[in-house]
């Protein structure tokens, strides 16, 4: 569904007192001619608000420059993305995603940043390591927007109102099943968690604390038909103990926090990346916590990364690259434009922008930091980008998850036809 910006004067006015009076916001250069700027993104409402701030204080900035704003939630963000870029209709300024960056950037719709970065783009604070979920064969074709993982958010009210201690640490997926139904015992909620079968992110955390990835290094499916029956079994033991939210209320979650379990409702848990417990604080009356992804056993390790939330890219398309370029330079360096975008799309890159919005965070802002800094060996190496092909094999999983759920295939046969699609797709 599509959101409707808001005024931009109340949303001035509202975001003004985020903004330091005591810093004085540099003229961007680069930007000096007129320039009309697209920018799309998906993302909650909470997302969009901040968005559009940052854009009217850039516009109030670098008057020559115009930015129009449009986002989505992200079922349909990528539909919508295709579409535009195969019309020659593309956004100037692109959220991008590290599962698609690759393939976006090896069919030349991205522009290489990389000449930018001595001028309109000098990244300020920015260590090389932050620049690498961005690159592609050598060039830039992304900035990260910020830092995140993935992550369990817990309704902590609901786990006090069941005299459970609110968890601080990762738990086993049977503790944590325990822990839930007690929740459900002792509140309103029905159901005591999210369920995840079709949530990539968690059979990717999942499968890397085996010790096996999602993908190879040569853009191949790292697992196999038996890793796959072993997910789905664990979800169908988990749904037969009424644990997890039926397909049916399951169906109504579209990857975002609005139609989360814990949002809607349903359950006190849900899963999510870390970069949302802002929107999941903004968006719920209770008090919401995070912790790590659930552990296939004590002691498991390597299941999590740290990964660029989202990026910014530049269409190759777009009629000013370089004002484009500046204007997320802007985004993502500016202390005033930091301050108004905290952490909602995951910690800064930028050393510098971390240094000057640290002190400045409210509670759940400084866990995302911690969050991030704690993961200790819960954290392995960043995983090789997906292959051309993965957005189709994550719409698979949810099709084949949900086919399971429903009870139109056994685990055993919705593993045997994940794999053989999935390689399938990946053999193209």
């Amino acid at each position: 569904m599509s959101y409707t910006k808001p005024d931009r004067r109340a949303l001035l006015a509202g975001t003004a007192a985020l903004t330091l009076s005591s810093l004085v916001a540099p003229t961007i250069a680069a930007a000096q001619e007129d320039a009309n700027l697209r920018l799309f993104w998906w993302g909650s409402t909470p997302r969009a608000e901040r968005t559009y701030a940052v854009a009217d204080q850039y516009m109030a900035e670098n008057p020559n420059v115009t930015i129009e704003g449009e986002t989505v939630g992200w079922a349909d963000y990528w539909t919508r993305l295709a579409t535009q870029v195969a019309g020659r209709n593309a956004p100037d300024v692109i959220q991008m995603d590290y599962r698609y960056i690759f393939e976006y950037a090896r069919r030349g719709a991205l522009a290489d940043l990389s000449e930018y970065r001595d001028g309109a783009l000098p990244l300020e604070g920015f260590e090389e390591a932050s620049l690498q979920g961005g690159m592609v064969d050598d060039g830039l074709y992304g900035v990260s927007l910020g830092a995140n993982s993935s992550a369990t958010m817990i309704d902590a009210d609901a786990f006090e109102a069941a005299g459970l201690e609110v968890p601080t640490g990762a738990m086993t997926y049977d503790a944590m099943a325990d822990a839930v139904m007690q929740v459900v015992e002792a509140t309103d909620y029905e159901y005591g968690m999210h369920d995840a079968s079709g949530h990539e992110p968690q059979l990717e955390n999942w499968l890397r604390q085996r010790g096996t990835p999602l993908y190879t290094d040569d853009g191949e499916l790292g697992f196999t038909v038996e890793d796959a029956t072993e997910w789905f079994e664990m979800w169908a033991d988990l749904r037969e103990r009424g644990v997890t939210v039926p397909p049916d209320q399951q169906a109504l979650y579209q990857r975002s926090i609005e139609t989360s379990a814990v949002t809607l409702g349903q359950a006190p848990v849900s899963f999510a990346h870390s970069n949302q417990l802002t929107g999941y604080r903004e968006l719920n009356d209770s008090t919401i916590t995070m912790i790590p992804l659930p552990l296939i056993e004590e002691g498991a390790t390597g299941g999590h990364y740290r990964k660029p939330s989202q990026l910014f890219s530049v269409s190759s398309s777009a009629e000013n690259p370089e004002a484009a370029a500046a204007f997320i330079d802007y985004f993502v360096t500016n202390p005033e434009a930091v301050e108004v975008l905290e952490v909602e799309r995951g910690v800064p890159e930028s050393t510098v922008a971390r240094e000057e919005l640290a002190p400045k965070l409210n509670e759940a802002d400084q866990a995302q930091l911690e969050y991030i800094e704690n993961l200790g060996d819960l954290a392995g190496p960043l995983p090789p980008p997906p292959p051309a092909g993965a957005g189709e094999v994550e719409a698979l999983l949810i099709r084949v998850s949900e086919q399971v759920a429903f009870g139109q295939q056994t685990p055993a046969e919705g593993a045997e036809q994940l794999v053989s699609e999935a390689q399938s797709i990946l053999s193209r």
